[in-house]
């Protein structure tokens, strides 16, 4: 488990650069595992070499156009299957210069893994989460256990979730910690671009992550796309003017963000097929209700699609949203959305009279606590 969140964690495949090619070599041991069991080495979602493995022995050789991170998946029946959707017998490693050894009694999840730089870097990444992991499984087996009950009481879902908020945030955390103790590595690079997956990103947090990386790093293909993430956040930082949008409403009415000018407006980004979303959606008319013709509006923004517009419409019903819903129905490519750097949901932008971001991200009980601390 501990491995697989974090190959989730640093999902991008190694980094490409102008240096010459690096040749490497990933030598294994698993126990007793013989054929037909077989090994595969990934970049990305590509399968780019594989090994039988016998008498516990495997052997992967090749070049890498720069040293980078890449997944090894076992299957012990040899056939490798849809990589969708199954964390299965698999680790990751980074394909350096220095030879790299994998050994373990019976399986990759168990393995450890010794090689150079790079390795060392990621041991000591994994090594920093695993104690936050370990807490998480535990948690998530006392979960197991709880009645059905518990199950549909709500109190009970606000407990589940605001204790996996709390780990991710140790995550983050953990992360960041490391980013910031070693700028000259590529496994901080993967860490800031794995995070995306697990903590909505905001600028005064990567900003000076990223700033702080080496200029090599920020000089990669995902180092420059990075820093393009980058710039969209700081468009949209605590303290922006917030940008200006025009969308329609399920009947056709045009609506702008401007026309919200002298009030603080919530611009909340949805959809109907995301489940969090609507999970969040009764925190947001609590607050709708509780602070409605207080100077405060909800401005409902969908990712949803022109094929969804139904699904969209009936969720808006469903979910009693009564406040103004806008969307361009073009899904991830909504135009507002773009606009303010979403690259995950749900997400709002609470916005003054004056048309600047005073805070980002509200959820739960923050979002009721920030509409207090501005709404008099």
């Amino acid at each position: 488990m501990q491995k697989y969140l974090l190959a989730l964690l640093l999902a991008a495949p190694g980094l490409a650069s102008a240096q010459s090619a690096t040749s490497f070599t990933i030598k294994g041991k698993l126990g007793p595992l013989s054929a037909p069991a077989k090994v595969y080495l990934l970049r990305g979602m590509t399968v780019t070499d594989s090994a039988t493995i016998k008498n516990g022995v495997f052997e992967l050789k090749g070049t890498t156009e720069a040293p980078g991170m890449a997944e090894l998946i076992m299957r012990r029946n040899g056939r490798l299957g849809s990589l969708y959707g199954q964390p299965g017998d698999r680790t990751r490693v980074y394909l350096e210069a220095n030879p790299v050894l994998v050994t373990s009694p019976d399986s990759l999840t168990h393995a450890t893994i010794a090689g150079g730089p790079l390795n060392k870097d990621y041991a000591r990444l994994d090594a920093s989460l695993k104690p936050i992991i370990s807490a998480m499984q535990a948690f998530g087996a006392e979960i197991q256990q709880a009645t059905e009950q518990q199950r549909q009481d709500p109190a009970f879902t606000e407990k589940l979730k605001s204790r996996f908020e709390a780990f991710y945030k140790q995550i983050a955390t953990a992360n960041y910690a490391f980013i910031k103790a070693n700028p000259n590595s590529l496994v901080s690079l993967d860490a800031l671009l794995g995070m995306q997956m697990l903590d909505l990103p905001q600028y005064a947090t990567v900003g000076p992550l990223y700033a702080a990386l080496s200029p090599a790093l920020r000089n990669t293909a995902q180092g420059r796309e990075y820093g393009q993430l980058v710039e969209g956040l700081k468009a949209v930082a605590i303290g922006a003017t917030a940008p200006d949008f025009t969308q329609q409403t399920p009947d056709g009415k045009t609506v702008s963000l401007r026309d919200y000018r002298g009030k603080y407006v919530l611009v909340d980004f949805w959809a109907s097929w995301c489940g969090p979303c609507r999970q969040e959606n009764p925190t947001v008319a609590r607050a709708y209700a509780a602070y409605k013709g207080r100077n405060f509006e909800v401005l409902g923004v969908s990712l949803d699609s022109e094929k969804d517009r139904a699904k969209w419409v009936k969720a808006i019903a469903d979910d009693k949203l009564t406040w103004t819903q806008v969307s361009d129905l073009r899904g991830w490519e909504n135009a507002a959305a773009r606009s303010y750097a979403v690259r995950g949901i749900p997400q709002n932008y609470l916005i003054d009279p004056a048309g600047k971001i005073v805070a980002v991200n509200l959820k739960g009980e923050a979002l009721q606590a920030t509409l207090a601390q501005y709404i008099k």
